[in-house]
């Protein structure tokens, strides 16, 4: 769920709220964290965050998406760099290892 969005009070009562920052460690980064380290997708900042968790909780449900789908899934996080090939590299990394 986008944060930028969606007003916490709205939706947290009782549920787990997984934030970036505890995602994974420096020491252990989360399996897609890492993939966008290997794949350098990041550049500029402004939609890693989003992206990162978009693809985390895209991957949860979808082991083995396409490219088109990872596209799908990605689609309302806009990035102003455009590093789109390497992110979408990164999820294909990051499916590969989860």
């Amino acid at each position: 769920m986008r944060s930028c969005i969606t007003p916490l009070s709205s939706i947290a009562a009782g549920q787990k709220v997984v934030t970036l920052e505890r995602l994974g460690t420096i020491e252990k980064p989360h399996p897609v964290q890492k993939a966008f380290i290997d794949e350098q997708a990041v550049q500029c900042g402004y939609c890693i965050n989003g992206m990162i968790m978009e693809s985390t909780a895209f991957l949860a449900s979808n082991k083995k998406p396409s490219e088109a789908d990872i596209k799908q899934a990605l689609a309302n996080n806009l990035c102003r760099c455009g590093t789109h090939v390497r992110i979408v590299a990164a999820v294909k990394r990051a499916a590969a290892s989860i």
